[in-house]
């Protein structure tokens, strides 16, 4: 087995073709079952759309396997143990055994390196992929059977050589004004269960697996299991995650409570589908309305940057993740007291999420407004100032409105209401705008920014702006 996953990681990682450069990618590192291997140095591995491709060499003869590349039609044939895997750069429609699967990103070359998805190719044989965005670190494990410990989570049940197309895919959650926020794409339908001893909601998507998306805004152990870390909520201590099973495929969360709580899952209908996990219900049960569905307008706020992501950082040292998650958890507060506006945060805590599951979220739930708070930063230390952005004409009417409260309340320069072409009021359905609100590169700018005083005043001008714009007193 040791000789086999040697082989077959080589033949993931390296075949010749005829050179010319090399690809402007980026090194990383491999783990094999948690150890790293020393043959892996130099490896390129990219991100392409949420898929992560590793470069084909080529292997010495003696490995076992038959790997063959056809210049012409731009053709890599893997043979081993009786299986074929066919792939041609550039199309999305791949072979295993003469049966055509649909690849979410096609191979491709560059500099005259082919680059192949990693988890596809290692999963028809018997391999798990994980990957490690931050680090740029690539884990596989090998298959291997692993008995049940009664863990709620899971054992890192490894997946078998199977055809994983048609499963749902998870592509991130987050855990925000005590609900459980879960993204994907597929028909899985969740099932939630409360147990006891201790307090636990486990909810599990049936013929569901973790999307590589996922793996580059939530950490993943070799093992594909995982934890976020829920601070300020005195119902939960924690939440876990975890590909619990292949046979048949689940993933599973797991939200540690503090003490019995009631709850309600609700799903939006969209093809990338929000899953909410509500444990603010009166009563539990399996369907619940989704945040807006009550005849009461919806905003989302959005928090720029978070966890890894930490955007601009101040002449001081100071994180603009930190003061963009200050206004928006004070903003909430205030409008969580109108009792006809509801809030969703895209994030509560110090978590990263990608551009489009911060957009998702808003388009799922048929938000009326969506805000995204930043702080701006520039070369200059002398830029000063508040502005507002909006991408799309019907946004701009709400912009105005917006920069009317936010600039006296800041006390700074005014910088305008301007046009940006910013991926989550672009992709937002809704009226969207981007506040930014001071300049972190300004030593005033930035001294100001994290004062109490300021992130009221900012809150409570948010508040006003939309109120004024949704017409509500």
């Amino acid at each position: 087995m040791k000789k086999f996953c040697c082989m077959l990681l080589l033949l993931l990682f390296v075949l010749v073709l005829p050179e010319s450069g090399h690809a402007a990618t980026v090194t990383g590192k491999i783990f094999l079952d948690g150890k790293e291997l020393t043959a892996s140095q130099g490896v390129q591995v990219e991100n392409v759309n949420g898929t992560v491709m590793a470069p084909l060499r080529m292997i010495s003869q003696n490995l076992g396997y038959k790997v063959d590349w056809d210049q012409k039609s731009q053709m890599v044939t893997i043979g081993q143990q009786g299986k074929t895997i066919q792939l041609i750069v550039n199309q999305k429609s791949a072979s295993v055994d003469d049966k055509t699967v649909i690849l979410n990103t096609a191979p491709l070359l560059k500099n005259d390196t082919t680059f192949v998805p990693i988890r596809f190719i290692s999963e028809q044989f018997g391999l798990t992929v994980g990957w490690d965005n931050q680090d740029k670190i690539v884990t596989l494990v090998t298959p291997v059977s692993a008995p049940d410990t009664g863990n709620d989570t899971g054992t890192g049940v490894v997946v078998p050589p199977v055809d994983t197309t048609n499963l749902t895919q998870v592509n991130g959650v987050s855990f925000n004004n005590n609900q459980l926020l879960i993204t994907m794409q597929g028909a899985s339908q969740p099932k939630a269960t409360l147990l006891t001893n201790p307090n636990r909601l486990v909810v599990d998507f049936p013929n569901a697996t973790f999307s590589d998306v996922f793996g580059t805004g939530q950490l993943l152990d070799p093992n594909l299991n995982g934890k976020l870390d829920v601070v300020g909520y005195p119902d939960v201590s924690g939440v876990r995650y975890s590909l619990f099973s292949t046979a048949p495929y689940t993933v599973r969360f797991v939200v540690d409570l503090n003490y019995a709580k009631n709850y309600t899952v609700s799903i939006s209908e969209d093809e990338n589908k929000l899953v909410i996990v509500d444990l603010n219900a009166e009563d539990s049960g399996e369907t619940g309305a989704l945040p807006g569905n009550s005849g009461r307008k919806l905003v989302v706020l959005d928090a720029g940057h978070g966890a890894k992501d930490s955007g601009a950082v101040g002449v001081t040292g100071k994180y603009e993740k930190a003061f963009n998650l200050a206004i928006v958890l004070k903003a909430a507060a205030l409008l969580k007291k109108e009792k006809n506006i509801d809030v969703v945060l895209t994030r509560s805590d110090d978590t990263f999420l990608e551009l489009k599951e911060r957009a998702a979220i808003a388009n799922n739930l048929n938000a009326d407004l969506f805000i995204s708070v930043h702080a701006n930063s520039s070369a200059s230390s002398r830029a000063t100032g508040a502005e507002t952005y909006y991408q799309r004409q019907a946004s701009k009417a709400f912009a105005t409105v917006m920069h009317k409260y936010l600039v006296p309340a800041t006390g700074l320069s005014d910088r305008g209401v301007r046009y940006g072409n910013f991926h989550v009021i672009r992709e937002t359905k809704m009226p969207a705008v981007l506040l930014e609100v001071g300049y972190l590169s300004n030593k005033g700018d930035e001294a100001l920014l994290f004062t109490e005083a300021l992130q009221n005043r900012v809150a409570a001008a948010m508040v006003s702006g939309i109120k004024e714009y949704l017409g509500i007193k």
